[in-house]
């Protein structure tokens, strides 16, 4: 068997939904993987639209429990421009600097999702939101019931802004 035969084929169905921008907010992912679909969800008091689709990502790939292959979807153009476009690698380059020398925002974040993207071996794919693709739809249910909650836990990335 070869290390790509032996290493986990996992599909993940991502979206993150914000009462406000800044406002409450929420995550949800769908993680298919061996005839198996496992839901996660959580949200923030105050947050950003951004914030949440870079989070269900990061703690999507956070709940695997070991290195996999991993196909993610998003309808999160921010985020998959981010990967796919190479705006990601770039930050990186510039010290954390946008094309225009400004600082990248959510930058924790993005921080997170690189250790996560050195574990796993992602392919992110957009996908067009409100469309019909189910896990998509269930995904922005799940967000938003997440962002209806209340008592929900500071963002941490929010908290001094």
């Amino acid at each position: 068997m070869t290390e790509s035969e032996q290493t986990p084929q996992v599909t993940i169905y991502t979206d993150g939904a914000c009462l406000g921008n800044p406002g409450p907010g929420g995550w949800a992912a769908l993680i298919k993987s061996g005839g198996k679909c496992r839901e996660i969800a959580g949200g923030y008091r105050r947050t950003t639209n951004n914030r949440m689709e870079i989070s269900a990502l990061i703690q999507a790939l956070n709940a695997l429990e070991t290195p996999c292959r991993v196909e993610a979807y998003t309808d999160s153009r921010y985020l998959n421009d981010a990967l796919n476009k190479g705006w990601l690698a770039g930050w990186v380059k510039n010290g954390w600097r946008t094309a225009s020398k400004k600082p990248v925002k959510n930058r924790d974040l993005w921080e997170a999702l690189l250790k996560e993207l050195q574990r796993h071996r992602v392919h992110l794919s957009w996908t067009k939101a409100h469309s019909g693709q189910k896990e998509n739809e269930r995904c922005d249910h799940l967000a938003k019931l997440q962002a209806q909650k209340t008592n929900l836990p500071g963002d941490p990335g929010m908290e001094s802004s």
